[in-house]
């Protein structure tokens, strides 16, 4: 699917928030001043693929008018050193002045979606990847349900949820209507929680939690849930996984992370299998990262549980680093988090990115499996279509 298992992504969040202040990410990173730059340094360090913003509040102007020149750099970037990119369409921000639980929403994202599916897959040879809604269960609970992030309610988290999957639907039919041959990756996080020692009575809860709710709006992408919505398992196509070391904690008590050492914690194989199992589609996990001088061995644990996942046959076509480079905290944009490949440090020429040593090693050794995924394609392939192996015995199902 792309030229190489691990990918990179740079974090692009833009949006208002908790303290209603604005925020761009690709801007405070300036990616958006370096972006040739960072697509090199990539291409240096054998990554070839990368998760981006179309940053929705600068791309859309109203009246159906719409500035791509925030777009054009990026592209152009991404052409001349050969990185391949799944576009995010809406990753937390929105124009200002549009009600995300209005009739105007969905209308509105569609026609934007339409818009710039029609503009990036003008100026891209092979497949384009776009993300329609990013981390919607996420989202509807940071902006919807406790007021984290624009626009700032509280209390109607399920509601939101609905209305970002409905936006997503209409949103990905302009997609494939501008450029029929697209392919959607649905990006949402995977979390688990178990009851605490001394709450055996919340199992249920933690149950309904893990079997229904983390599973929402892919079962609404997908038609499981809410048919009427018109979701569809080619809606959900490619299943986007986000996973962090803080995916796993103690029902109502989010704040207790539960620990690999922990006998109730789940391994990222098993998270990634469960989605598989219950969908049959293509995975991918488009985010995972640890911090500070944690970071090369989640990457080895990550390429550990990978390579198992391959040797299932589990369709699992690559794995993000995502952020690829450190980071401002969204609600504290004077603290930075060391979670990238690259640190970033001031600069008089602008923010220096300087890589971290351990962390490259371990994705030096992680890219065996470029390797592995091409026999574990191959596999799939024999078994599901032998009649389409070319007469040489090697075959790719990579677009």
């Amino acid at each position: 699917m792309f030229r190489s298992f691990f990918l990179a992504g740079f974090e692009c969040a833009t949006g208002y928030n908790k303290h209603n202040e604005w925020i761009d990410q690709v801007a405070a990173t300036h990616h958006d001043r370096f972006v040739n730059e960072d697509y090199a340094l990539l291409r240096e360090v054998g990554l070839h693929g990368a998760r981006e913003s179309v940053r929705w509040p600068l791309v859309d102007r109203g009246g159906g008018k719409y500035d791509f020149s925030t777009i054009a750099p990026f592209i152009r970037a991404s052409r001349e050193n050969e990185v391949e990119v799944i576009w995010d369409l809406f990753h937390y921000g929105y124009p200002d002045g549009l009600d995300l639980f209005s009739a105007e929403f969905p209308r509105r994202f569609a026609d934007y979606c339409h818009a710039v599916a029609k503009y990036i897959s003008a100026r891209t040879d092979g497949t384009c990847y776009f993300t329609p809604v990013n981390e919607p269960s996420f989202y509807s609970w940071a902006g919807g349900q406790v007021g984290q992030f624009a626009p700032h309610v509280k209390g109607r988290g399920g509601e939101l949820k609905r209305r970002l999957m409905a936006a997503a639907i209409q949103g990905i039919e302009a997609i494939w209507a501008a450029c029929p041959g697209a392919r959607i990756v649905n990006v949402d996080p995977i979390c688990r929680v178990v009851p605490a020692l001394d709450e055996p009575h919340r199992r249920d809860e933690a149950n309904h939690f893990n079997n229904c709710d983390v599973f929402e709006c892919w079962d609404m992408l997908a038609g499981k849930l809410h048919p009427e919505m018109g979701g569809s398992p080619r809606h959900l196509d490619i299943i986007g996984i986000n996973y962090y070391w803080t995916n796993q904690w103690e029902v109502g008590h989010p704040h207790r992370l539960l620990d690999p050492s922990d006998p109730r914690w789940w391994p990222l194989r098993n998270l990634v299998r469960l989605v598989w199992e219950r969908y049959e589609q293509d995975v991918l996990i488009t985010e995972t990262s640890h911090r500070d001088e944690m970071r090369p061995a989640w990457v080895r644990e990550v390429a550990a549980d990978c390579e198992a996942l391959l040797d299932e046959d589990v369709p699992l076509r690559g794995a993000c680093l995502y952020p690829i480079l450190g980071m401002p905290e969204w609600h504290a944009p004077d603290e930075w988090t060391r979670m990238g490949l690259w640190d970033l440090f001031p600069h008089e020429q602008g923010l220096k990115r300087v890589v971290h040593q351990e962390m490259l090693a371990a994705l030096r050794e992680a890219h065996r499996l470029d390797r592995r995924l091409e026999r574990a394609e191959k596999r799939m392939l024999e078994q599901r279509h032998p009649e389409e192996l070319t007469t040489s015995g090697r075959h790719s199902s990579r677009n």
